[in-house]
């Protein structure tokens, strides 16, 4: 971390039934509850058309955030039909994110987002360590059902969290 890098934010707004989210600097599991209870409230609206998660300024992603973004793809597939689209301008984030099998789970393209100015944070919640620990291991058994590679990098990480 350098002096002055400010810590991750998730802004979400909506817009005419597109819900977007957009992940700004270094996104990490600090963030996951915020991210998690705006997924159920975006399922519990159902009167939207489309959901676009906005990675043009995120930094980096960790694997917890990730599993639940894949969590939103397969609730959207299932609730709407609909698969969310992902915007990515970064080569590494673009790589990473197809190294876990995400362009099966999304529509990932390289165009920014209509509206930068509608966003705003998302409140930031007070997260109890278990609570925390079950995000990450929902998240991460998510992960492992996408492709083989994920099976195996996160089987010894899940299977620890399970005995904890």
């Amino acid at each position: 971390m350098n002096p002055g890098n400010s810590p991750g934010r998730i802004q979400f707004a909506e817009q005419d039934g597109t819900f977007v989210l957009k992940f700004i600097g270094e996104v990490r599991l600090t963030l996951c509850s915020a991210l998690d209870s705006t997924i159920e409230k975006i399922f519990s609206a159902l009167n939207f058309s489309a959901i676009v998660i906005d990675l043009t300024e995120t930094r980096s992603i960790d694997s917890t955030t990730l599993g639940l973004l894949a969590k939103l793809s397969i609730l959207s597939r299932q609730k709407i039909g609909l698969l969310p689209t992902v915007v990515t301008t970064h080569e590494d984030i673009t790589r990473l994110l197809q190294s876990m099998g995400f362009d099966q789970v999304f529509n990932i393209v390289d165009r920014p987002i209509p509206c930068p100015e509608c966003l705003s944070d998302l409140p930031s919640q007070d997260q109890s360590e278990e609570v925390v620990k079950a995000k990450v291991l929902e998240a991460h058994r998510i992960l492992m059902g996408l492709n083989e590679s994920n099976r195996e990098a996160f089987h010894d990480l899940v299977n620890a969290l399970e005995r904890s």
